[in-house]
Formats: C-alpha cells, structure tokens, sequence
C-alpha cells in the first residue's frame, strides 16, 4: 500500500487575515466571481471586510447564508446560488459545518473551494470530505472529495471574539487526532486518502496532542480576554492544522465512530462535534485497555477545560441498554472508522466501553483519580 499525505494547497493564518483574503485568492491564480456560504454570525463580522477585501482585488462576490445543517437539501440549495452567482470559487467562512457545506457545493459544481473558519471549533477546514447529516441531526455520510482546499486562511482576531465553547470543542476533535492515528498505523489501516500513514502525519498528530496539553488552558483565556495571543496561536494551528493533517493524512478510529453512534441519541444532539469526539476518545481508551496513565493525562486535560468525560456531560444521563445497544450498533456500522482499530470491535465490546468511559470520568471527577 502507497503512503499518501494530503493538505491544502495553502495555509495562512494570523490576526486580521480576512484583510488579506482577496489577495490570497489572486495569488494563486484564482478569480472571481465568488460564493460565500457563511454562517450569520460570520456575516455580519466580516460583511464589510469582505466589501473592501474583494473590491481591492477586483473581485465580485455574493453571500449565501447557511441555515444551520449540513444536509443534502442545503447542499442543493447552495448548488443553485453558486449557479445563480456565476461562481468561478466557493468560500465557506463559519463554523465546520457551514465549511462541509462550501466543500459539497464545490465538489458538485468542479470549482476551487477556499475555506475561512471563525472557529478553531474543528479540524474540518483543511480536509477534502463533508459529513453530512440528516435533516433529524444524525450522521448521513461521509463525502470525500478529490482535492484538498486550495486555501485555508484563518483569522485569529475572529476567533479570539468568538465564545470559548467552539474552542473547547475543537480541542476535543483534536484530542483523539494523535490516539486514533496510532490505532490506524498499528493496524495497518487506511487514511482518509486510501493510502498508508507517512512518519510526518504521525509526527504531526503528536504535535496536535502535546500543544493542546501545552497551550489549551493559555488560549481560553486569550478567547476570555477576546486578545490572540501566542498561546491562542499555536492552539488554532493545532485544532484547525496539525489536527486536519493528522486525522486526513492518518486515519480516524474508534472515537469518530462512537461519536457517530452518540448522534443517534437525541439529547446529543445540543452538544457540538468535537464534545461527542472527546467522549468518544475515552471510550476509545477503554476499549484499547490504555495505560491508567494515558487514561489519567487525557481526564485531567478534559476537565481542566471542560470537556465532557460521562454521560451527563453529553446529555443522555443515565442511557438505558436499549439507547447503549443502539450507539454501540451505529458506532459498528460497516464501513465505520471504529473497524480500524488493531483488534475486532464487537457492539457488545462498545456498550462496555462507554459505561468504562462514564465511570472513569465519574470517578475522577469525583476522587481526582480513577
């Protein structure tokens, strides 16, 4: 099997990059008309920075405002305003599901797509797939796509004034980058891209883990303070890059698909991408049978930043075995992530991994050990 390692075209990130944004597009040969599929919150941050970015690159562009879900029917909706627009490029700029909504429309119509997050709240911009998601709220699919973005530029002063919980949970997404990647080497398994693991996306998963122990309490309180800062800095690098990097170039495991199977139950369904991940990754640990050590490191930096480590925490208190069964029934759906661990993974297996996790997590927050 061919080793494979993906990215974007182009990485920019730092205070005031939107400035920049037409510019950026012109630098690498791309032109307008352009298609923004942004979030409300995004629109009316950056309506007037985009006004004066595009008009100094010569540049026209329209706005289409994303409803909230990444589904099919948005996805057409959005198909029919880039038409409309006479779109040469698509620019997501929001949230992660506003991006996986910009890469669909981008992929359908065969244009470039640049993405613009204002939240470092996951690791979706550098990615080429969309999850997409049913108009209930469950995980639909995973679409992957032929290319990488051809720019991700990140604007730190929009995710400084962003609230801390997008942050908190992109730490989560990019929590389980590092754990899933070894269990898909150890495996042997895929990456995202079909190829095997290179030594420099494990390298990079491992530098997404060791900042976020770094630098995760530091950047929220550069988000407190609404002021980037170096902490705030190399903790977007990591939510938004390494961890991009990592899960594409690397593979994902056992915590993408317990998050997957989470999403069935419907008091997770208030809960954001990377807080069901980070749940997801404890249960990951238990299902591996991780060091007490491992598993300690990971409780502490969880609840250090409010991450959720039981039940509760993710809103489905005290499940009963049916609710358990049918997560863990999800979580093990073939072709899912989960069956890239280095050992067979049964839903009986899951079932006993969550409740392990909820313990734990109970227990130290409770007692501060397990």
């Amino acid at each position: 099997m061919l080793k494979v390692f993906c990215s974007p075209a182009r990485y920019t990130q730092g205070p005031h990059a939107t400035e920049q944004l037409g510019a950026e597009i012109c630098n690498l040969g791309l032109e307008g008309p352009a298609l923004i599929v942004a979030g409300h919150s995004a629109i009316r941050l950056l309506s007037e920075t985009w006004a004066k970015t595009f008009a100094d690159a010569g540049m026209r562009h329209a706005v289409f405002a994303f409803a909230g879900e990444c589904t099919a029917a948005e996805i057409r909706r959005g198909d029919q305003a880039a038409r409309d627009a006479h779109a040469k490029v698509v620019i997501g700029a929001g949230g992660g599901k506003v991006l996986d909504t910009a890469r669909a429309i981008a992929s359908n119509l065969s244009l470039p797509v640049v993405n613009c997050p204002t939240l470092a709240s996951s690791d979706a911009p550098c990615s080429a797939l969309s999850v997409i998601y049913t108009d209930a709220g469950a995980v639909e699919e995973y679409r992957i796509y032929r290319r990488n973005p051809d720019l991700v530029l990140v604007d730190t002063s929009v995710i400084a004034k962003s609230p801390v919980r997008p942050l908190v949970s992109g730490m989560g997404d990019a929590l389980a980058t590092w754990f899933e990647a070894k269990a898909c080497a150890s495996s042997g398994a895929r990456n995202m891209r079909g190829g095997a693991s290179t030594r420099s996306a494990l390298a990079l998963a491992e530098l997404c883990y060791k900042t976020l122990l770094a630098d995760g309490a530091a950047a929220i309180e550069a988000v407190q303070h609404a002021e980037p800062n170096d902490a705030l800095e190399r903790l977007v690098e990591a939510n938004t890059l390494l961890s991009g990097l990592g899960f594409e170039s690397s593979g994902l495991a056992a915590a993408h698909a317990i998050h997957n199977g989470l999403t069935v139950a419907p008091g997770t369904h208030s809960y954001m991408h990377g807080e069901k991940v980070a749940f997801g990754l404890l249960a990951q640990l238990m299902l591996e049978s991780q060091p007490e050590s491992i598993v300690k490191e990971v409780l502490t930096f969880a609840n250090r930043v409010s991450l959720p480590t039981t039940f509760a925490d993710i809103g489905i208190g005290h499940p009963g075995a049916e609710l358990l069964e049918l997560i863990a029934e999800r979580a093990t759906a073939p072709g899912d992530t989960i069956h890239n661990e280095p050992m067979q993974v049964t839903p009986n297996m899951v079932v006993e991994a969550l409740r392990a996790a909820d313990s734990a997590g109970t227990s130290f927050r409770r007692l501060g050990n397990l």
